[in-house]
């Protein structure tokens, strides 16, 4: 878990370091925005509401368990579940921040292609490398019709990325 840090200077004016960064980059199955999976939104609450501009809803799923979604200045969502567990993490175009500082949202399907080994198609996404701790969500009707990369024009943008544990797609 990250803490804040603290820097006090000669003047004894202290500058805090916010956890929460739209810059940071985007770690595979691990965190996005400093905000980290598995861990309870109870540690990101506090600064969510007095930095940014919260939007909560709550879903239920085909199963009945709940689902909890913070959208951070519309650029960050934080997916937890009735407990407040952290489960998966997304960004959007508003986003700085990359993956493996080469992939970031907004960028077209053709430079995703040009910087990743391999590209594959679940659940309307696309999953890069085998990574399954990343999915590039597929815009519609994409997200719908496209079986194989080929079938999606290299000029789509991908505004979205999600940080999860994909990894029961295979």
């Amino acid at each position: 878990m990250k803490y804040p840090s603290v820097h006090i200077d000669k003047s004894f004016n202290i500058t805090v370091s916010n956890m929460i960064d739209f810059n940071a980059r985007i770690v595979s199955g691990v965190s996005m925005g400093n905000v980290a999976l598995n861990e309870n939104i109870s540690l990101y609450i506090n600064e969510m509401h007095s930095r940014f501009s919260v939007k909560i809803k709550s879903r239920f799923l085909p199963d009945g368990s709940e689902r909890n979604l913070y959208t951070v200045d519309n650029a960050l969502t934080v997916v937890t579940d009735k407990d407040g567990v952290i489960l998966s993490l997304g960004c959007n175009a508003h986003y700085q921040g990359g993956y493996n500082g080469i992939i970031f949202p907004g960028m077209k399907v053709i430079d995703i292609i040009k910087l990743t080994m391999s590209q594959k198609i679940y659940n309307g996404s696309i999953i890069i490398n085998d990574d399954f701790g990343v999915s590039f969500i597929l815009p519609p009707p994409y997200d719908e019709v496209a079986d194989a990369i080929s079938h999606i024009p290299g000029g789509l943008i991908i505004n979205e990325i999600f940080v999860s544990d994909f990894s029961f797609w295979r």
